[in-house]
């Protein structure tokens, strides 16, 4: 596997689309301002119907999505987005409520920012989220595990052939469980290691669990193949080691 360096990492950012959807404008122009000062190419909207048409006619490299919007809330707007794109999504909530966040990551959101948040973080976290996105970053070959194909390059995950609909940070996690089959890895381990955090909410991952079982799992309230090993972690299930491809 070859890599390339952080700062090209850096330049290949440069450019990338991303899009805000923010109705309070101090938010948007600050998030805005930040984000162009990165390199980024900034869109701001103020409402999940705008929003949803930028989506459709010019799809950005990024969404980053709030919450509590007029009209449909950022809930919708992403659950809207999921039904025909992976585009990465960080949501902001003003509402520090778990179970509020967990509504935004079941309706398919990467990643969240609870209100007040650093520009600076935000900014970290949307770099995060597209150096794993991009695939200029990774030449990898193949792996196959079972029915799954694996193409790091490409970023898809293939079952008898047939593609997996994954957003970005489900890609993250079931890349990272194909490559260890039969390791058993605590929610703080997939945080560090998939999210790049090195403390966060930890039904951050659960949620994420869950929503790969939905992708690959034949009944996922009975799991087989991403199995829980209660008290300690979530383990992906099979008979073989992984082999690459050539």
């Amino acid at each position: 596997m070859s890599r390339l360096p952080s700062e090209a990492h850096d330049r290949a950012l440069i450019g990338r689309r991303v899009l805000i959807v923010e109705d309070d404008p101090t938010v948007s122009e600050v998030a805005s301002t930040y984000l162009r000062s990165a390199g980024f190419i900034v869109d701001a909207v103020a409402d999940g119907f705008t929003a949803l048409l930028r989506v459709a006619q010019a799809p950005p490299d990024l969404i980053v999505l709030d919450r509590m919007l007029p009209g449909i809330d950022g809930v919708e707007v992403c659950r809207r987005i999921r039904t025909g794109s992976g585009v990465p999504v960080i949501l902001l909530t003003a509402l520090g409520a778990e179970e509020d966040r967990i509504r935004g990551l079941e309706a398919g959101a990467d990643d969240y920012l609870t209100k007040p948040f650093s520009p600076r973080e935000l900014v970290l976290r949307v770099q995060s989220i597209l150096r794993r996105a991009i695939v200029e970053f990774a030449v990898e070959a193949p792996v196959v595990f079972g029915e799954f194909t694996l193409d790091p390059t490409a970023r898809t995950v293939t079952r008898s052939g047939k593609a997996l609909a994954l957003t970005s940070r489900e890609f993250d996690l079931l890349a990272f469980f194909l490559k260890r089959p039969n390791q058993v890895f605590g929610r703080d381990e997939l945080l560090r290691a998939v999210w790049g955090w090195t403390h966060g909410d930890l039904s951050t991952v659960t949620v994420h669990v869950r929503r790969v079982r939905e992708k690959i799992e034949t009944d996922p309230t009975h799991p087989v193949l991403l199995s829980t090993v209660w008290g300690v972690g979530y383990r992906l299930e099979g008979g073989a080691h992984p082999r690459a491809t050539v």
